[in-house]
């Protein structure tokens, strides 16, 4: 998860935590998160827009253009949320936009969604955690 904002990781965190075999991993900027990639293969990537350094937008690019994390699914959680932003953010290979304020539901439906088809496609049993998230 990529926020530069102590709070909306607090509350990213509690929502995910809730759900089983969940273990999340932060990064406090764009930079952060492209210096923790590499080092691990992780099931989902949730991140925000604006932030200093590396802006969201720019970090699904480079996500997208990234062998190790190219299929990785891709939430985009931010305030800003104007058509403009989704569409954007679609564009450039996000799987997923939700608006900030959230409804902690929503984003633990959507997770466990593509956390699922992931266990699934990758033959791993729905309930076994993977190596990292």
């Amino acid at each position: 998860m990529v926020d530069d904002s102590k709070a909306a990781r607090e509350l990213l965190c509690a929502t995910l935590e809730e759900l089983p075999d969940t273990e999340v991993t932060e990064a406090v900027s764009g930079f952060d998160a492209l210096k923790v990639l590499p080092r691990h293969q992780f099931d989902l990537i949730i991140t925000d827009i604006n932030m200093p350094d590396i802006n969201g937008l720019e970090l699904v690019n480079f996500v997208r253009k990234s062998e190790h994390h190219r299929t990785t699914p891709l939430v985009i959680v931010s305030t800003q949320s104007g058509e403009r932003d989704r569409m954007r953010g679609i564009a450039l290979g996000a799987d997923a936009f939700i608006a900030k304020p959230f409804e902690p539901e929503e984003l633990r439906d959507l997770v466990m969604a593509f956390l699922t088809r992931g266990r699934r496609n990758s033959g791993r049993p729905s309930g076994t955690p993977p190596t990292s998230r």
